[in-house]
C-alpha cells in the first residue's frame, strides 16, 4: 500500500491531479482501520496501473468521462477484445471528424489571409 506522494513520485502525476482523478471516480484508496491518528489514504499497486492507463488514454484523446466508462472493465480484463476494438474505432471516427473540422477551419483562415494580403484598397 502506498501513500499519494509515493504514487506521484512513481507516475510523475501531480498529487492534485491524482486527487482529482480519485474524486472523479476513476479509482479509490483506502484508509487503514488500524491507524486512527491520521486520515491517510493508501493505494494498492493496481492504482499505479490505472494511473498509467489514464495517462495513455488521455494522450491519445480520450476524455475523463470516456476513460471512466471503460477503466475498470478494461483494467480487470472484463471487456472483450471486440468491445475494446469498438471503443477504439469510435475514437478513430471522432478523430477523423475533428481532422475534417480543423481542415475546414484552416481553409477559411488561409482564405481570409489571402484576401487581406491581396486587398488593394488598403
Amino acid at each position: 500500500m502506498k501513500l499519494i506522494s509515493q504514487l506521484s513520485k512513481e507516475t510523475g502525476i501531480p498529487i492534485g491531479t491524482i486527487r482529482f482523478y480519485e474524486k472523479s471516480g476513476l479509482f479509490s484508496g483506502k484508509t487503514r482501520m488500524d491507524v486512527t491518528t491520521n486520515n491517510y489514504v493508501y493505494y494498492g499497486d493496481e492504482v499505479i496501473d490505472k494511473l498509467r492507463f489514464i495517462q495513455m488514454a488521455k494522450v491519445v484523446g480520450f476524455t475523463l468521462a470516456e476513460i471512466k466508462e471503460v477503466i475498470d472493465a478494461w483494467y480487470k480484463k472484463e471487456i472483450s477484445k471486440a468491445a475494446k476494438i469498438t471503443v477504439l474505432n469510435l475514437k478513430l471516427l471522432q478523430i477523423d471528424e475533428k481532422m475534417k473540422e480543423l481542415k475546414a477551419m484552416k481553409k477559411q483562415i488561409a482564405l481570409c489571409k489571402y484576401n487581406i494580403e491581396h486587398d488593394l484598397s488598403q
